[in-house]
């Protein structure tokens, strides 16, 4: 399938800047046609412009429609077939059978949402009927529902090509809220979304969608994102990325005349703390899973587990040298891209000069293009006294931490910023001696595993995928799962309207058969009177 490089203005493909970047290939370095053309403040402005003249399209249309539209960008994008893979292979270095699944999950979560919006209960329609006789003053009529808040700009991540970029959780979530969205690219992986935008295109002509409810642009200047966070018909931003980056955005977002919400994933370091009773009896496979967790796809997964906290004895030194071993055999890794790579590289090389860290486990790279598996140990007094051992290396490493008592758990858990996940491996009677460390991760964290491993995020109702300050900007919100699409939706309450000029889901007729809560009782009953 033939790519061209242009940005995706609506219906119509343009390429009026002279700024053009190409992506490469992370194991070969080989430069890949063809040359991507940044999109200009001129082209942004136009597919903003595009979204919003959709969103009162859109606004208005039956969720049948919308979720019509969405089981069909899910046919179009499986219609891509091996093309899809291979460019996404050439451009990310993954294997093959690692894309055949994220395709299969991206596919999922769409058809997921469209299920979703077609049941409707996320609308959390409530209703309070009026009482005209109530003393001292009569009650109104009141009803409320969530409505979409217009166009969304999305931000495509790096680490997965599909499941959240251009077709992810964090676009879908908002075309299903109702909302049109406009795409930046990830210049890492340009022609994937290309290859994406191209099945959205077919998808929109395909169910009759308003042109402007799907643009993507392309960009690796700052000031690509920075104009589309600002452009004044932008309500909200979805992102997944580094922790300066989202910082940006969302200051960006903040500073305007009307500021906007900036939903961001930003980074974790998921400590791991594994309690004596598990130490003593599951030492080796904890170790053995931990390894394999970090390397888990090089370690590009914003679930990592980047600490481990154990209690300093024999135990833990039989954990630390089985680590050691199964990091020392696990093969390096392609990494993402190039400049991924040698920051990782970087990093690994500064935590080795860190006085009171060393290397238990590391593997071979053949070159400086390949991450190696890399397991470090210090102590709680070194790690407490050097802030950057708190900090993520994102890539395929990890720092087990010795401990002296319970205590040093508790200090260094009340220590840790906020994370994505935290991981207790343990039996009952550890949970039951450690409840002061459970209680103070949940105060850190948006998921908390037990006996487990936090790579894997389930795509489900019940999962939680974000957490506090700075793993993401709210932490109220997740951006995997259907929960996702209360990002890019707001409550209207409606007070004491006729029964004809309210939305359908809040007559008095249920025609969509919801779940509704009426005067405090959750029913699907039409209302009499």
């Amino acid at each position: 399938m033939n790519l061209h490089g242009n940005n995706f203005i609506g219906e119509k493909l343009s390429a009026t800047g002279t700024t053009t970047f190409s992506a490469v290939n992370p194991a070969s370095g080989e430069t890949l046609a063809p040359k991507f053309s940044e999109a200009t403040r001129e082209e942004i402005d136009s597919a903003v412009a595009l979204a919003a003249e959709a969103f009162e399209t859109l606004s208005a249309l039956p969720a049948e429609q919308i979720a019509a539209f969405l089981d069909q960008v899910a046919e179009e994008l499986l219609r891509l077939g091996p093309d899809l893979i291979a460019r996404a292979q050439a451009e990310t270095g993954l294997p093959e059978a690692r894309l055949l699944m994220e395709r299969g999950r991206t596919v999922g979560q769409i058809k997921m949402f469209a299920d979703l919006i077609r049941e409707g209960s996320w609308l959390e329609a409530t209703i309070d009927r009026a009482i005209p006789d109530r003393k001292p003053f009569p009650k109104a009529d009141l009803r409320r529902m969530l409505i979409p808040i217009g166009p969304v700009a999305i931000f495509g991540a790096s680490n997965f090509p599909l499941a959240f970029s251009v077709p992810g959780g964090d676009t879908i979530s908002a075309l299903a809220a109702g909302n049109p969205v406009i795409v930046k690219a990830h210049p890492a992986h340009p022609g994937t979304s290309e290859l994406v935008a191209q099945a959205f295109r077919l998808a929109i002509t395909a169910t009759k969608m308003p042109a402007g409810i799907f643009s993507m642009v392309h960009g690796v200047s700052h000031d690509v994102g920075l104009h589309l966070v600002r452009h004044p018909q932008v309500k909200a931003v979805g992102f997944t990325g580094s922790l300066k980056a989202g910082r940006a955005l969302f200051d960006a977002a903040a500073a305007r005349p009307e500021p906007i919400p900036v939903y961001a994933e930003m980074g974790s370091t998921n400590p791991v703390f594994i309690l004596p009773g598990a130490l003593k009896k599951n030492g080796a496979a904890i170790a053995e899973g931990l390894v394999q967790s970090v390397t888990m796809g090089v370690g590009q997964f914003c679930t990592n587990p980047g600490l481990a906290f154990g209690l300093n004895g024999a135990d833990l030194n039989s954990f630390l040298e089985k680590a050691g071993q199964v990091a020392t055999n696990a093969p390096s890794g392609t990494m993402l891209y190039q400049n991924l790579c040698a920051n990782f590289n970087k990093g690994i090389a500064g935590l080795e000069n860190v006085s009171g860290v060393r290397v238990v486990g590391k593997s071979a790279a053949t070159d400086k293009q390949r991450a190696p598996a890399t397991v470090f140990t210090t102590n709680a007094q070194t790690f407490l006294a050097n802030e950057v051992l708190h900090e993520e290396l994102f890539g395929p490493s990890t720092l087990v931490v010795s401990c002296d008592s319970a205590t040093d758990f508790e200090k260094i858990a009340r220590a840790l910023p906020g994370q994505l996940t935290a991981t207790i491996h343990g039996t009952e009677e550890d949970l039951a001696q450690h409840k002061n460390l459970v209680s103070i991760l949940q105060q850190k964290v948006g998921r908390l595993l037990f006996n487990g491993f936090p790579t894997g995020v389930e795509v489900c109702p019940s999962m939680h995928h974000g957490g506090p300050y700075p793993a993401t900007t709210n932490p109220m919100f997740t951006s995997v799962g259907t929960a996702a699409i209360k990002r890019f939706a707001r409550p209207i309450c409606f007070q004491s309207f006729p029964d004809s000029a309210l939305p359908t889901a809040l007559q008095n007729k249920n025609r969509r058969n919801v779940w509704r809560l009426v005067d405090s009782k959750l029913t699907k009953d039409d209302l009499v009177g």
